[in-house]
């Protein structure tokens, strides 16, 4: 199956969540995402580890990044 048409291919959560940090900073990125690992003692590694078991958090984020950075796509 091809990825060509996703425009997170490529990409990975890491590189997600480090781009949305930048540009958001944590407190905005909570605003956004309503998580607590975004909220109480952030860190990239522990955002990590809960969006990657917790695929509803991972959509959210992932649909944030899009909004946010993917402008230029399509």
């Amino acid at each position: 199956m091809s990825q060509t048409n996703n425009p997170l291919h490529g990409i990975t959560l890491e590189q997600v969540v480090v781009a949305l940090v930048d540009y958001y900073g944590w407190d905005k990125l909570a605003q956004r995402v309503n998580i607590n690992c975004f909220k109480s003692d952030p860190s990239v590694r522990s955002s990590l580890k809960f969006l990657r078991r917790t695929p509803w958090a991972r959509a959210e984020v992932e649909s944030l990044y899009l909004a946010t950075f993917a402008k230029n796509h399509g």
